[in-house]
């Protein structure tokens, strides 16, 4: 299928555009980071998380005064998609079993038409948290660095600034909307490893699409080098762009889908891909080529 077929438009005359709304989105994540944080899941946290089913809906501050006096401190209490599933969170030193037989016991007896069971529980040590906090960031600092070594052994130096650019720019905004709607959605924007294999899920894709782009560019360069670097950069993306929708449009559909369809828990995993395959399309075609087109203007 093809669309955007033989376009000619001058992307290159947009890229001030490009920079100025992708530094806003960058200075909006990083405002919200520093004004209302991340929401981390037990995975970087520590503690026991369990979920609970009633047949009836417990209203959340009865459910955390009912808890809080069971476990002397208060838990951590919120709606998990719908009003009939609670979400507690604990950071009570115990056994599993123990923290789960209190969780039910406390609110059996408190609310006893509702008829409350476990649907799902999770304990994490602090010790085994931090290490996960810890793995996990290297992970996404390994592969950024080992991205920009293979594009400079593939192409140059400034197409790994420009790939790195664009794929730092993806993870930031990405995460500045989680750290920004948290709270405001009807389902969990926890980051927890399930996240952090979208965001490298994203890189993955970001990455392939610039690739496609830069390969189009080198190209290019050698068969029309009498022409200014940055006809040739608008040659090169508006001779992938059908590629580059059409991939990018069936990838959001199968992941609207999974979205839709796939379940609470799999929820926080298909908004973040939705939103990094948008950003990571764009900033193939608004970042990564012209930070590419800039560096080679200024360093030629």
């Amino acid at each position: 299928m093809r669309i955007f077929e033989n376009t000619t438009i001058d992307f290159t005359s947009k890229q001030r555009f490009g920079f100025i709304l992708s530094g806003t989105l960058i200075v909006l994540s990083l405002i919200s980071f520093f004004t209302r944080g991340i929401e981390t899941g037990i995975d970087f946290q520590g503690g026991t998380e369990i979920v609970i089913e009633s047949s009836e809906a417990i209203r959340v501050a009865d459910a955390r005064a009912i808890l809080t006096d069971a476990f002397g401190s208060t838990p951590e209490i919120k709606e998990y998609g719908s009003p009939e599933l609670l979400l507690i969170r604990t950071a009570t030193a115990g056994d599993l079993d123990s923290i789960q037989n209190v969780v039910l016991t406390s609110l059996n007896a408190a609310f006893p038409e509702t008829n409350t069971t476990s649907e799902k529980r999770d304990s994490v040590s602090p010790r085994f948290a931090d290490d996960l906090k810890r793995g996990a960031i290297w992970a996404v600092l390994a592969s950024l660095l080992v991205i920009f070594l293979y594009i400079m052994v593939r192409f140059e130096w400034r197409f790994s600034a420009g790939a790195v650019a664009a794929l730092a720019h993806d993870v930031t905004i990405t995460l500045g909307l989680f750290s920004f709607l948290h709270g405001w959605l009807p389902f969990s924007l926890q980051i927890d490893q399930a996240i952090i294999a979208a965001f490298l899920t994203i890189v993955g894709y970001s990455l392939n699409d610039t690739v496609v782009i830069f390969d189009r560019i080198r190209e290019f360069a050698n068969l029309f080098k009498t022409e200014p670097f940055e006809r040739v950069v608008n040659r090169s993306i508006n001779s992938t762009l059908s590629r580059t929708l059409v991939t990018s449009g069936t990838t959001m559909i199968v992941v609207l889908v999974l979205f839709l369809f796939g379940g609470e828990v799999l929820k926080g995993f298909a908004f973040a891909l939705l939103i990094g395959v948008m950003i990571g399309t764009y900033s193939s075609i608004f970042v990564a080529s012209p930070v590419v087109t800039m560096l080679r203007a200024r360093t030629a």
